[in-house]
């Protein structure tokens, strides 16, 4: 019998899902082909409300429906109380997120994919050592509920992610970039390129004396100013009052220069969907608008304990209950061409890369991390990499006032988008 037709009478809500996964993966590891493997996954995942409890319940056995009834059952007589509401039938975005191209991707393709990155990185640097991981999905939802909800998407995931390694002496480089969309990308050596660049640059070594100086992020490096956001806006947080950022909607608490958006409307891109994971429809939501904070992250049950709705970012596994999550999550970039924030530095640091990102208290916005890669920029040049040094501060602090935006900005890790952000004077530490 259907899951949701046992389950209606005995509850007051009820909301299955079906996830199936088919994803095939190609290794290469210290420049040789490892690994290839194909794996499927598919299950059941059930939600009721009874008694105003919560209950969950998953099964990747697909034929086990009584049992997961029982268990679902169960599981709601202990279950938080909470107000939660599943959603009716609602349209969801207009967004293309399937690609044939990517779904018949053959292997031997992708082989050859690996290969060619390999022999572009090794061109430059015959010493370096890469690992090499190519993905290529297909992901199905379908989510049902006794509110009238049917909706079902797919996508069609393909990454390609790219670690560098090279050890000459004690001089130890680690650099890493990765692509991802849904839609194939003719252009799926682009990260590989940002690599090849970093790693011609790096060639040569600088020296920079410690103290306060401007510090230039590159995309890839304002991840160490955007994953303290990513918790600040993250609703479990704001409900549980340990968000820096709860109860302060409507205040200014960053320079103007700052709009951080969400948006899981866009086709192609990593995070992008018809519906979230809760069969609420993907949206644009504006979190940080000029410096103001406008708005947080919610799935169904965070927004329904705050007194408010869904902004769509509900994300989940098979055995794992929904979660505030980003979807494609985007700084937004602004006037000021990059080779103008460069000739205006004296003498500065260019952050790359850094060790340690997301270590130590995060929600703080704290943030202390030695560079893994970084270059002193001189008289307006990047003049050569730097080592042995490190920089700290609190985000709440140094997005107060940010010397400028870049026009320029990247797509990285796959769902993260942003410019270089220049502060005007940070504390560097470092070897004198």
């Amino acid at each position: 019998m259907d899951v949701l037709a046992q389950l209606i009478p005995q509850t007051e809500q009820v909301e299955v899902v079906r996830l199936s996964n088919e994803t095939t993966t190609v290794n290469f590891e210290s420049n040789q082909l490892k690994t290839s493997k194909v794996e499927e996954t598919a299950g059941i995942a059930v939600r009721v409300i009874k008694d105003g409890r919560l209950g969950f319940a998953a099964s990747s056995d697909l034929t086990a429906t009584d049992k997961l009834v029982r268990n679902t059952l169960e599981s709601a007589a202990y279950g938080d109380p909470v107000p939660l509401v599943f959603p009716g039938s609602q349209p969801g975005s207009d967004v293309r997120t399937f690609d044939t191209t990517i779904a018949d991707l053959p292997v031997t393709r992708m082989v050859e994919i690996g290969q060619e990155v390999i022999a572009y990185l090794r061109d430059i640097d015959p010493d370096v050592l890469l690992n090499v991981t190519l993905k290529r999905g297909i992901n199905q939802v379908t989510i049902r509920n006794q509110a009238g909800a049917d909706v079902a998407f797919r996508r069609s995931p393909f990454s390609l992610q790219v670690e560098v390694n090279r050890v000459k002496g004690d001089d130890i480089l680690i650099m890493f970039d990765m692509l991802g969309v849904t839609i194939w990308d003719a252009d799926y050596m682009l990260p590989v390129r940002r690599l090849g660049d970093k790693l011609r640059q790096a060639q040569q070594i600088g020296t920079l004396a410690p103290g306060r100086m401007p510090v230039l992020f590159s995309p890839t490096g304002t991840l160490v100013l955007g994953l303290p956001l990513m918790e600040g806006v993250d609703g479990k947080n704001v409900y549980k009052g340990i968000s820096p950022m709860a109860g302060k909607v409507g205040e200014k608490l960053f320079d103007a220069k700052l709009t951080l958006v969400d948006d899981g409307t866009l086709d192609g891109k990593f995070g992008s969907a018809a519906y979230d994971d809760e069969g609420v429809p993907h949206r644009r939501t504006v979190l940080i608008g000029n410096g103001v904070l406008n708005g947080f992250l919610y799935d169904l049950k965070t927004a329904a304990q705050s007194g408010v709705e869904s902004t769509g970012n509900g994300s989940r596994g098979l055995f794992n209950q929904p979660s505030p999550a980003p979807t494609n999550l985007i700084i937004a970039p602004g006037e000021t061409p990059l080779a103008h924030m460069l000739a205006g530095i004296d003498e500065g640091l260019l952050v790359q890369d850094v060790l340690g990102l997301g270590q130590g208290n995060v929600l703080s916005g704290a943030f202390s991390n030695p560079i893994a890669l970084g270059f002193k920029i001189e008289k307006g040049e990047i003049v050569g990499r730097v080592k042995d040094v490190a920089i700290a501060g609190n985000v709440y602090e140094v997005l107060q006032n940010i010397a400028a935006v870049s026009r320029e900005n990247d797509w990285i890790y796959s769902n993260f988008n942003a410019p270089y952000i220049l502060l005007e004077e940070m504390n560097v530490a470092g070897k004198a």
